[in-house]
Formats: structure tokens, sequence, C-alpha cells
């Protein structure tokens, strides 16, 4: 069970690392202007690829800080894009668990499309982990463990995130942890996957399950694939299947499964590296089948039996990837032309013999 505050034992997270201040250039936003008479904006955190996050005070409530989420200008009117923002707002008010970012219900009569949520503090668990890697296996285990505690309040409520991954972790100095960006969040009667060209817009490569790939319907089992992956990440210092190109990326994790974990950090336990395989079986119903069941194990990893995962994993088939594929096949063309070049010189000159 989750209490007031989970991570409390959790040695990296003692002392939090500070991650460096990028100023974001050009905000819509400047500090002082008043959004819609109640948010007034104090400065603009960080720009992503789709939106910009501001610190702002909600004079509506005690001047308390808040985060504001504002689309950029240049996606704000496509619809598909509003209609992914106003679901990521309807789930987040919706949710409500100590380890899940905190949406705040803003007047329907909105100016513009925008989100609130509470202000948090801290670091992401990616900071950490590229600061610190790899983790003590306790402090792995225990961080995957309260993100559990999360999925199952998350998946009882019917919902499935798609895209956890240790950016969308906060680790707060109080000791406390949030499971943020509910952007490619879905309920499970929605059918998810990539659905197109591999963006960041549907998903993160490096963490993204099988079906997620294959553009499969997505259940509670993804997100425990991606928390497996993310737990191997953390305990390896390394991702399950790294690598620079995210098509051949994704490729190999369809056709085989990640190196042993014990092989790249023989001090990992026999016992979390079953529960790590066990995670990121490639076919769902090899998986966890519930968070329960996986927190259960996380919690008490001296009780799980070892089957011997690590001695049945399958090395990913090896396949072009986009990139060189376009390179080849240009070769190709251009060999091509060259050898039709040289057949239509031969045919003139002997023509011309003739």
């Amino acid at each position: 069970m989750t209490g007031d505050r989970p991570l409390e034992n959790v040695s990296c997270c003692q002392e939090l690392p500070v991650p460096k201040k990028v100023q974001v250039v050009a905000p819509e936003f400047r500090p002082g202007q008043i959004l819609d008479g109640r948010f007034f904006i104090l400065e603009a955190l960080h720009c992503g690829g789709m939106a910009t996050i501001y610190l702002a005070e909600d004079r509506a409530h005690d001047r308390r800080q808040v985060a504001v989420k504002v689309p950029l200008p240049k996606y704000e009117g496509t619809p598909g894009f509003f209609t992914r923002f106003r679901r990521e707002e309807e789930i987040g008010l919706k949710l409500n668990h100590p380890s899940l970012l905190k949406f705040i219900p803003v007047a329907e009569t909105r100016t513009r499309a925008y989100l609130v949520t509470e202000f948090l503090s801290g670091c992401t668990l990616d900071y950490i982990v590229h600061q610190r890697r790899p983790l003590p296996e306790a402090d792995a285990l225990r961080i995957a463990s309260v993100v559990c505690d999360a999925l199952c309040y998350m998946h009882g409520n019917g919902v499935i995130h798609n895209d956890l991954k240790p950016a969308n972790i906060v680790i707060c100095p109080d000791r406390t942890l949030r499971l943020i960006d509910f952007g490619l969040a879905s309920h499970v009667s929605e059918r998810r996957g990539i659905l197109g060209p591999l963006q960041a817009v549907f998903g993160t490569p490096q963490y993204m399950a099988p079906e997620q790939v294959q553009n499969r319907r997505t259940d509670a089992r993804t997100d425990i694939y991606t928390l497996g992956a993310m737990l191997y990440e953390m305990l390896t210092g390394e991702l399950p299947f790294p690598g620079e190109d995210p098509w051949a990326n994704v490729r190999w994790r369809i056709s085989g499964d990640p190196e042993a974990p014990r092989r790249l950090r023989p001090a990992i336990s026999s016992q979390a590296e079953e529960i790590i395989l066990h995670a990121m079986q490639r076919k769902p119903a090899a998986r966890y089948q519930t968070a329960a069941a996986f927190k259960a194990e996380l919690d008490a990893p001296e009780r799980v039996h070892v089957t011997g995962y690590s001695l049945r994993l399958k090395k990913p088939r090896w396949k072009l990837s986009l990139e060189k594929a376009q390179l080849l096949f240009g070769a190709m063309m251009g060999l091509g032309v060259i050898a039709l070049l040289v057949g239509v010189f031969f045919c003139i000159a002997y023509s011309g013999r003739r």
C-alpha cells in the first residue's frame, strides 16, 4: 500500500539532483500576463514538441502555484490533436490517486485550449537514472512498486496510460512520486496503436510494447510491459533494445527478446531478472496479467520462483532499418541507371559500326 511518503527509504531519492534549467525561447505567454482572468503567468518552464508548460498562480485559490499546459499554436487547430488534448484533461480529472498528477478543473468558457495541473518540483526518474545508473536493486524495485500501485488504480478505473517511461515519472522532494502525461492515455474500450509514422506523439519507441508497434489493441498488460522495460533500464543502466534507429528498435522487440539483465550486470539477483523478463514477455498472455500481480512480486522478490526466463530468450532477427533500406534501394537504383546507360552506349556504338 502506498503511504504518505512511499519513497522514504529509497536511497537514490534522498538527495535529488537539480536539473539544469533550460530557457524557453519566445514563449507565447510572458510573465505578468493573466490567462482568462485567473492564471497569472510567472514563467515558461518547458517547451516540448506539442505544448508549452507555464508556472502560474491560481488567483481563484489563494494564489497557489499551478502548471498550465498550452498547445503550440500550430497544433491547436488540428482536430486529432485537439481531441487528444481534451481527452487528456477528461481522464486526468476523472482520476484521484496520490501517485497520479492532479488535474485542476477549469471553466469550459476558455479563450483558448489549455489544461491546468498541480505544480511539481523535483526531477524526473529519467534524470535520476541518467545521473546515477544503474540504481540499487531495492530502490528500483520500490519505485516500480509505487508506479504499479498507481497503475492498479488507473486500470481499475478503465484507463491505460500507453506511454510509461522514466521521463513521465516525477520524483518529488517530499519522497512522493507522480505519474504524469496522460496525452496518450485511453479507455480500455478504445483501440490504440502507433496509428501511422513513428513519432513521439504515438509513443516512445524505446519503451513500446510489441502490440503498440503492431498497431494492435492495448490493455493493462501494455503498461506492464513498458514498466518492465523501465525496470530493465533502472537495474542495468541500459535500454532493453539499444540503438539510435527507432524503426530498428521497434522491430527488434517484435522478433526477439532483450539481453538477459544479469549478463549486463551480474549483481542483479536472479529473482529481479525473473520479474523483469516476466513483465517483458512479447505475448501479452505470457506477462503478469494485472498490475497487482506484478506489484506482489516487486514487494516480495525473495518469494519469486525462478523459472529460467533468461535461458529461453530469443535473439532478435536482424532486419534492415528504414534508413538503411532507403540507402540500399537508392544504391540499387543508381547501379541500375548506370547499367542502362552502359547498355545504351554499347548499342549505339554497335549500330555505328554497322
